[in-house]
Order: structure tokens, then C-alpha cells, then sequence
């Protein structure tokens, strides 16, 4: 699977070299059935990211392109992927890949038409702010032999328990295919791993490895520089968002030709979907001949608006206070949702290295393409990587490290000017965007829920397990199909038991 914000710089694909084996086929998706009631007349689909954009494209092809879908989006499509212009040439700013296990995306890019960006090779090291402790080369098996002379059996160990739960996880592209869904995030994690996923959720990634035998030592360097990569967290991030996360930072991984967000808006323009620039302020309950209608209220520059719909999909925050949407006239009220979500700086900086800080004083010399963190105290950056630019010819190179290249600097902060001067010699430009990039896992227990009111539902529900653009794209196809079942009373399509062996029968 994907990282949480999608992989900040790429960790070596000689970290975990994970081969996870999927057994049977996958069945394609197609138009569901038209069940007994009529179909809805129109959908509102708050939000534009790879979620908003995913859902509406499952909300048609089951409920069937005569349908309306209106997509509220407050800024740009794309959401978390975004790119940023340097010197006359766009990059990747949020998302940057997505693994060869991301099913959804693949068959994405296969409907859109597009391709994968060509791969530039580049060595990855780990760094603790005084040395090097894990050092890529260009030779495999010596590559190897490092791993095992630091850190013995763990990565060996860590393989097979990422596998495990892999195994397990790609169910539910099966279960997806056969029309499945699932009302409760802790369902849909039971039914892929029993109890085992649902407690996953609630102890910590380092507690869940050192059970399987993966030393301190290995986690402190390997496990934690992956984590604040990504996540911008600790090892005590929960076990399953920890195993979502390690199971993407090895190697099969690609992002999308002309950029990621791509994706987002060619999907919106394959389902025809009505976008509404707008920020949406409430959501109101009535009804209609009996059945809930709801009434969106927002807000553009041409002032306030509403307009009612048979389901509303939120993939957006609402956990994010900026987003402050309200709900009216719901019995019992919708509750708040506690807890917060974690920040991560991302800064674009076209500049010359300064290698001398990572102990190389000749920058000819510095071997690495991109450099993870371990925590540190001092250390000020979670990751630093020579980023490509979105669209790469055959004759691209990547720049030589005493030449000015473009570098995404991942911190915890706004980096200060002493920072900056620290990480390179000289800079023409820095550009920062701040990014909520994933909950911040300590600050709830409990899984929000999917389902807010009867067809108001909660895609970004997803995240509390593990965030990644994969994660929201399988959130999607559930609540497509959960807003479908529901809609035509379905309920021998959701929450059902033993479904390995009902998958199996039904083929």
C-alpha cells in the first residue's frame, strides 16, 4: 500500500524488499444491477482530492451515469496532490507515488489513459544528524549484507509480518469486485483480518514488531526514518497504519506522467461530475415522500447558495476545524469528531547541497538521492530528496550533486533561514506549502464513523486506520457501494460474515 501522504523522498527499496503474493483473479468492475427502488437524482460529493474524485466515479458506475453528481471543492482538485512550478518546470508537492499493489489507482491510470512517469534510479541513506547509520550501493547483494550485519534477522522478520497483514488486506479487492460493503470501519477491518486488524488499530507499530522479534536497534533507525518520512510520527503510530505504510516503502512504486492529480481530474471529467468551486458551511435534514433529503449550504465569491440531494458523500476533514461544517436538524445531533490531524512542511528549494553537513566537504562526492532522518534532538528536517520533475524525457538525468538541483524538505516547521543555510550552500528559490498529511494517531481512540445519518455519509473515516491515496480510494469503492446497497435495500451486501468462503462459492 501507499504512505500516508504518499511517500515524501522514496526509502530504498532495499529496506524491506517485501513480494506480497495475491492469490486468485481479480474480477473487473463493471455496472452493478439496477436494484428495486429508483435511482437517486442527485449527489453531492463533498471535496475533490483522490477520495471525492474516486467516489464520484464509483457513485456512477453503480448507480448509473443518469444520475447528478455535484463536487464541492473549497480550492483545487487534486487536494493532497498538488505541484508546484520551479524554474519553468512543475513537481510533485503532496503525493508522490503510489505502489504496484494500489489496484484502484492502476485500474485508474488504465481508464484515463495515462502513464507512468519513467523511474530516475537514485540511492537512499539514513542519517541521525551526525553520520550515516544505512547507506544504499549500487550492488544488491551487498546491500544486503549491510542490512544483515547491522541489524541481523530483523528485516527478515519485519518482511514476513508486513506480508502477513498484505495478504490479508488485498481481500478486499475481492470482496470490492463482488459488491461488499461495510457500515463500520472495525467491520471491514474484521472481515479482512478477524480481530487481529481492529486490535491493530489500537497498539502501537513498535509494540506489534518487537512481538515478532524485530530489534530496537532496526526500529529506532529503519522503522522510525520511514515513519518520520511519511507520517511525520513515531514508532507509536498504530500497528496497522504502521504495516499499510512499511508494505509501500519498498520498491514497485510509480506516480503518473504530467503529475498525480491527474488522476483526480480526469476522473471528474470521465463521470461528467458538476463542480461546485465553493467551500460547503452546513448540511441540513429534511425530508421527501419519506426519505431524508439534505440540503447543502455554501459559500463562493458570488456569495451564499444550498442545494438539495438524495446522498451526500463528505471526503473532506471533518475532524479539521477549518473546515467547519455544521449539521442542522439532525435527531440525535451529529456528534463532533475528536482528535486532530498531524502537519507536515513540505519546502521546494532550488538550490546547490550542502554537503559539507552530512560529512561529504567535495558535493562531487555526495552519493544520495534522498536522505531519511532518525529522531534526533537538533535534527530539524524529517526528509530531503532530489525531486524530478513531473513530466521526464528519455534523455533526463538527474542533476549531479555540486549542481543546482530541486530538493522537497519534509520538517515539522516552517524552516528558518539558519535552516536553510545549514541543508545548502546557496538557494534561488523556496517555496512551502503545509500540508495535513494524516491524523495525528495519539489524539483519539476510538474509529469515527462511516455512516453520519441514513445517506449522509463519512469517506475520510478511512485515514483513522492508515492514510494513503490507495486507503481513499478503497474508502471510496466502500461507500459507493454502501450508499448503493443501502439505497436499494441490500443488506445481503453489507457487514456479512465469512466472506472469503462466500467470494469463493459465488465465482
Amino acid at each position: 500500500m501507499m504512505a500516508e501522504f504518499a511517500q515524501p523522498p522514496p526509502p530504498a527499496r532495499w529496506l524491506l524488499f517485501l513480494t506480497v503474493a495475491v492469490g486468485g483473479m481479480r474480477t473487473e468492475p463493471s455496472f452493478a444491477a439496477a436494484g428495486d427502488a429508483a435511482p437517486p437524482g442527485k449527489i453531492a460529493v463533498v471535496g475533490a482530492g483522490i477520495g471525492g474524485s474516486s467516489v464520484a466515479y464509483f457513485l456512477q458506475q453503480h448507480f448509473g451515469p443518469q444520475v447528478q453528481l455535484d463536487v464541492y471543492e473549497k480550492a483545487v482538485v487534486g487536494g493532497r496532490l498538488a505541484t508546484v512550478t520551479v524554474n519553468k518546470q512543475s513537481y510533485e508537492s503532496g503525493g508522490a507515488f503510489f505502489h504496484s499493489l494500489n489496484l484502484h489507482m492502476e485500474d485508474f491510470v488504465q481508464q484515463l489513459g495515462l502513464k507512468h512517469r519513467r523511474e530516475v534510479a537514485g540511492k537512499s541513506a539514513i542519517f541521525t544528524g551526525e553520520q550515516f547509520v544505512l547507506e544504499e550501493t549500487d550492488w544488491y547483494l551487498l546491500n544486503l549484507f549491510r542490512l544483515w550485519w547491522h541489524y541481523g534477522m530483523s528485516f527478515l522478520r519485519l518482511q514476513m509480518w508486513v506480508e502477513e497483514v498484505m495478504e490479508k488486506f488485498m481481500r478486499i479487492y475481492r470482496y470490492q469486485a463482488h459488491g461488499y460493503a461495510f457500515s463500520h470501519l472495525e467491520e471491514l477491518l474484521r472481515s479482512l483480518g478477524g480481530d487481529t486488524f481492529v486490535n491493530m488499530t489500537q497498539r502501537s507499530v513498535v509494540e506489534s514488531l518487537l512481538e515478532v522479534g524485530v530489534t530496537q536497534r532496526f526500529i529506532d533507525d529503519v522503522i522510525m526514518a520511514i515513519l518520520r518520512a511519511n507520517y511525520g510520527q513515531s514508532v507509536l503510530v498504530p500497528a496497522f497504519a504502521g504495516a499499510m505504510l512499511l508494505a509501500g516503502a519498498q520498491g514497485n512504486r510509480w506516480a503518473v506522467e504530467g503529475g498525480n492529480k491527474l488522476v483526480c481530474s480526469g476522473l471528474l471529467k470521465l463521470t461528467k461530475a458538476n463542480i461546485i468551486h465553493a467551500r460547503v458551511t452546513t448540511i441540513s435534514l429534511h425530508s421527501s415522500e419519506g426519505k431524508p433529503l439534505y440540503q447543502v449550504h455554501y459559500e463562493n465569491e458570488d456569495g451564499p447558495g444550498s442545494n438539495f440531494y438524495d446522498i451526500v458523500v463528505i471526503a473532506t476533514q471533518l475532524h479539521d476545524s477549518k473546515n467547519n461544517i455544521t449539521f442542522q436538524n439532525f435527531d440525535p445531533p451529529i456528534a463532533e469528531f475528536p482528535g486532530t490531524f498531524h502537519t507536515t512542511v513540505t519546502s521546494i528549494v532550488h538550490g546547490y547541497l550542502n554537503s559539507s553537513y552530512f560529512g561529504f566537504p567535495d558535493p562531487k562526492l555526495f552519493p544520495f538521492a534522498s536522505v531519511l532522518t532518525t529522531e534526533a534532538p537538533g535534527l530539524f528536517f524529517n526528509s530531503m530528496d532530489n525531486i524530478c520533475p513531473i513530466n521526464i524525457s528519455n534523455t533526463f538525468k538527474r542533476k549531479q550533486p555540486q549542481e543546482a538541483a530541486v530538493w522537497r524538505v519534509h520538517s515539522q516547521h516552517p524552516l528558518e533561514k539558519q535552516e536553510l543555510k545549514m541543508l545548502f550552500r546557496s538557494y534561488y528559490s523556496v517555496q512551502v506549502t503545509e500540508w495535513q498529511v494524516c491524523p495525528d494517531y495519539g489524539s483519539v481512540k476510538n474509529l469515527p464513523p462511516i455512516i453520519l445519518h441514513d445517506s449522509l455519509f463519512y469517506l475520510n473515516t478511512m485515514e483513522w486506520a492508515a492514510s494513503s491515496m490507495e486507503m481513499s480510494a478503497v474508502a471510496a469503492k466502500n461507500v459507493a457501494l454502501l450508499a448503493y446497497n443501502r439505497w436499494n435495500h441490500d443488506v445481503e451486501k453489507i457487514d456479512q460474515k465469512d466472506l472469503m468462503h462466500k467470494v469463493k462459492t459465488e465465482l
